[in-house]
């Protein structure tokens, strides 16, 4: 049976992008199957997210031989049907200055493990894997496929070669490698069936400033982009070009990452947003963890050692900074294992999201406050469609309507999940899944 979902996973891996992967590879195949996992910075660097996808790769497969032996089911069956493509993308932001998220993930992205438990990270050869086509270790022997041409490019070939509305693109991470794929070749890009996007706060306080999400912060203008293609016109919510640097000519052409999308599109994209608004609303706590996970410790299994080892970093990191957060009830938001989850329920009709109507969320790239802020509208004034005149002139010319706020051919149209009926067990329930207590 063919799966319901054929994913791309764009990630910037991350305590909550290891979680978010490893559902989605414990997957029943008909549910979902993984084909690309495109590495961006964020987090950490994307040397270091290419690291943390490697391992998490060794691990699986550690974990599967340890299965095997006691006369298990191997679980994550998704890798007996194909071998997903990993490749190495951006490593910084298309304008803005790079920021990463170090001080919560730690300084490999996952609370420092490759440091304190070197003896669960793959040995340093791995690299080759994405440089030297004649590397050491054997195809046959890997249970992902190295890539070496950028991320972006992978997502347009995928895209390219195979029908419209084939894949779907969960990106967990900063949106840069999405942006340069859409700038690339948008009508390729625009052949995509929905991006599931974990970004963004829209009436709650943001995680990385008062009104931003890190995600959406990292790179303002390459989410912005992205979500201007959700427009029936796209030139209504394109950013500002951010300023040449420093001994550039202003007046030379702007990178091609930077131009306009063609005047004319044959679709708008499908973007599914997943905010803060939802996301922090489920968690994974340190007690029911710890009672769940006490039996596989025990039984010395690969891959508990391992999430276990950056997940105990994680709580204590999470007791340190937040209020509330003591003991067993030291929680970790599942803002990233949430979008697959997304797909992974539309075969559970118990778990079945809600999402809005088509919102105009636009993503502020210039304030100096605001950066990465995803305004909205929330005036209580008429909308118009264009071809209206009000007073003897055309809507676009309304005084009072800068950025074309009221007009209903402007702005962008994107879906948020705004209700979830699975949040109290969801964290247990990945859990079982990725442990294969289910």
């Amino acid at each position: 049976m063919a799966p319901k979902h054929r994913v791309i996973i764009d990630t910037d891996p991350g305590v909550d992008d290891i979680l978010a992967i490893l559902l989605a590879l414990s997957a029943d195949p008909e549910e979902l199957q993984v084909e690309l996992i495109s590495v961006t910075y964020g987090n950490v660097e994307v040397e270091k997210c290419l690291r943390n996808v490697v391992t998490l790769f060794h691990q699986v497969e550690l974990e599967m031989a340890w299965r095997k032996s006691r006369g298990r089911p191997e679980r994550f069956e998704v890798l007996k049907k194909i071998k997903p493509m990993v490749a190495v993308g951006a490593p910084e932001p298309l304008g803005d200055q790079l920021m990463m998220a170090d001080y919560f993930h730690g300084i490999d992205g996952l609370g420092g493990t490759h440091e304190t438990h070197p003896h669960l990270t793959p040995s340093e050869t791995w690299r080759n894997m994405f440089i030297d086509e004649n590397d050491a270790v054997e195809e046959g022997e890997r249970l992902f496929t190295p890539s070496r041409i950028p991320a972006h490019e992978e997502i347009l070939r995928l895209l390219r070669e195979n029908e419209p509305d084939t894949f779907t693109i969960v990106a967990i991470g900063p949106l840069t490698n999405l942006a340069l794929a859409a700038a690339e070749d948008t009508e390729t890009f625009l052949r995509v069936k929905e991006v599931v996007v974990m970004g963004g706060a829209v009436g709650v306080p943001g995680n990385v400033t008062p009104v931003a999400e890190f995600n959406t912060f990292a790179d303002s203008i390459a989410a912005a982009r992205v979500y201007a293609l959700t427009s029936p016109k796209p030139k209504t919510t394109m950013p500002p070009d951010p300023p040449s640097p420093p001994g550039m000519d202003p007046s030379q052409s702007p990178p091609p990452f930077l131009s306009p999308y063609p005047e004319k599109l044959s679709r708008q994209l499908q973007v599914t947003l997943f905010a803060l608004d939802i996301t922090t609303t489920h968690w994974l706590r340190r007690g029911p963890y710890n009672n769940l996970i006490k039996p596989l410790l025990v039984q010395k299994s690969p891959l508990s050692e391992w999430v276990t080892a950056f997940l105990h970093s994680t709580f204590t990191k999470m007791e340190s900074l937040h209020t509330g957060h003591e003991g067993d009830n030291v929680g970790l938001s599942l803002h990233d294992p949430l979008c697959i989850w997304y797909l992974i329920s539309q075969s559970h009709p118990e778990y079945t999201m809600t999402l809005s109507k088509a919102e105009d969320i636009r993503v502020e790239t210039s304030g100096q406050w605001t950066r990465g802020m995803c305004v909205t509208d929330g005036r209580d004034r008429k909308r118009f469609d264009e071809e209206e005149e009000i007073g003897g002139k055309d809507a676009g010319e309304v005084v009072g309507d800068s950025g074309g706020w009221l007009r209903r051919g402007s702005g962008n149209r994107i879906r948020r999940a705004v209700v979830s009926p699975g949040r109290d067990v969801f964290g247990v329930e990945m859990c079982k899944r990725i442990f294969g207590l289910v």
